[in-house]
């Protein structure tokens, strides 16, 4: 480990530099003061006694580099401002050079939290082409960094690849949601004791049987979080002991007391029933475990001169043209970034929507206005794989971007509304009630497969609400 004065910003600071180790780069956190350049690719730290003093307990072995050329001048400067025992002293422009030419090769700089692990690194075709074998892994566009789920050994996998070339691994604690509380998200979850061996293996193995029967992500995801949980909090009971009571006991003393709500509970319960389904000689009855009462809730519905507000916004033809087809169509935001231009049938007008939620296939109408929005769309874009791509050629758009259009398109039509994507989906159906289209129609338009799910935006279509009359008004 070196130490060299430099002057930065015209600011006197002590540049640090050693070979990369996690256990030092976090010792020279604790130093008041400490920060990383980028330009540098070094850690420095004021030009102080007390900062330098803080160095030499940390590190005593570290070396001090001094220019003797132009020490005297220096020793003779810095001794009225109060400096550290050592006068630190800049290096040769030959020296400089060296060490500019040490750091450029690591530049990369890795970023790790408990869910994912972000990678910034310059442009290379073959390190590209080694991050994009990790499962998972997408590009963030407005951060121009590489992020990877944070699992098995993804991130010693990045350490040996790497190597000596990585500049720092940060590691940074994510606070919880304050507002929406999530299976794997409550404070309280990190006080249940962790599952033995052998109920991991348990839980794995009914994940890989949740895959092998064709689940969806999504449901695989929560389905394993959701099981997780309960067998933490039945602990130390194990699998083979566990009854009907056990669930009646993890809604009234965990879940109810988080104020989870009645669909996380149903998720919980769905969770449930299938491992246990799954669990030879078990105690449970999965028959006569109770869900709870169903939310009636109403679906939330935009104008149509809002919805025309919120079309227009947008001044980039991707981010308007994905935001018109979800609503032109009734789309949900997973079937809209997982469209091919081959769904497209612009002949027939028909959008051809594939393995959609539940395993389910549909076709929608797509009027001229929308297919001329398209064509404009494909000749700008020339997309190759997906319909809408990310930055990355034949890479996805991710549903983060496309929640951060719609949030751009909000701010700029000025409405306050708390929009969600799925409310234009929920205004499609409205609008199509309000114009006299029969409801099966919609069923099968929306891709329900019942016909109750439909039947809940009579509830809020003004075309029937608004002619009734109050008996106030005939008082």
């Amino acid at each position: 480990m070196k130490a060299t004065k430099i002057t930065l910003q015209q600011e006197p600071r002590i540049r640090v530099d050693f070979t990369y180790d996690p256990l030092k780069v976090q010792q020279i956190k604790t130093i008041s003061g400490a920060r990383w350049s980028k330009s540098l690719k070094a850690w420095h730290i004021p030009y102080t006694k007390e900062a330098f003093n803080q160095l030499k307990k940390l590190f005593p072995n570290v070396e001090i580099e001094v220019n003797k050329e132009e020490h005297q001048a220096e020793e003779q400067s810095v001794v009225t401002q109060n400096p550290p025992t050592l006068k630190l002293v800049l290096p040769s422009e030959k020296t400089n050079e060296k060490k500019k030419q040490h750091f450029d090769h690591s530049a990369i700089e890795i970023t790790v939290s408990a869910k994912q692990i972000s990678v910034k690194m310059p442009k290379n075709e073959a390190d590209i082409q080694f991050i994009r074998t990790f499962k998972y892994v997408r590009w963030d566009r407005h951060q121009y960094k590489w992020i990877i789920p944070n699992y098995g050994r993804n991130l010693d996998m990045l350490k040996n690849y790497f190597n000596n070339r990585i500049g720092i691994i940060d590691t940074v604690v994510i606070p919880p949601p304050m507002q929406k509380v999530v299976f794997d998200s409550s404070e309280t979850v990190t006080e249940l004791p962790d599952l033995d061996e052998a109920t991991e293996q348990e839980v794995v193995s009914f994940k890989k049987w949740m895959e092998h029967k064709r689940y969806s992500e999504s449901t695989i995801d929560s389905y394993n979080k959701a099981i997780r949980i309960f067998l933490r909090f039945v602990k130390p009971k194990k699998i083979s002991e566990i009854n009907n009571e056990d669930m009646v006991r993890f809604v009234h003393l965990y879940m109810i007391p988080r104020k989870l709500s009645q669909s996380y509970q149903n998720q919980a319960v769905n969770a449930a029933r299938l491992f246990f389904k799954t669990i030879q000689g078990s105690k449970v009855i999965t028959e006569q475990i109770e869900r709870p009462r169903r939310e009636h809730k109403l679906p939330n519905v935009l104008s149509k001169e809002e919805v025309a507000a919120i079309l227009r916004a947008p001044h980039n033809l991707k981010h308007r043209t994905m935001l018109s087809l979800i609503y032109a169509c009734g789309l949900r935001r997973s079937e809209l970034i997982n469209l091919r231009p081959e769904n497209i049938d612009s002949k027939r007008h028909l959008l051809i929507i594939l393995n959609a939620k539940g395993k389910k296939d549909r076709v929608v109408p797509i009027s001229d206005k929308i297919i001329e929005m398209l064509r404009d769309y494909y000749k700008t874009y020339r997309p190759k794989v997906w319909m809408f791509e990310g930055q990355e050629e034949g890479e996805r758009y991710s549903e983060t971007s496309l929640q951060h259009v719609l949030k751009q398109a909000l701010e700029k039509s000025k409405i306050k509304k708390p929009v969600t994507l799925h409310w234009l989906r929920h205004s499609y159906a409205t609008h199509l009630l309000e114009a006299g289209t029969d409801l099966r129609y919609i069923q099968e338009l929306l891709g329900h497969k019942n016909s109750k799910t439909t039947e809940i935006y009579t509830h809020v279509t003004e075309k029937s609400l608004q002619k009734i009359a109050s008996p106030f008004d005939n008082l």
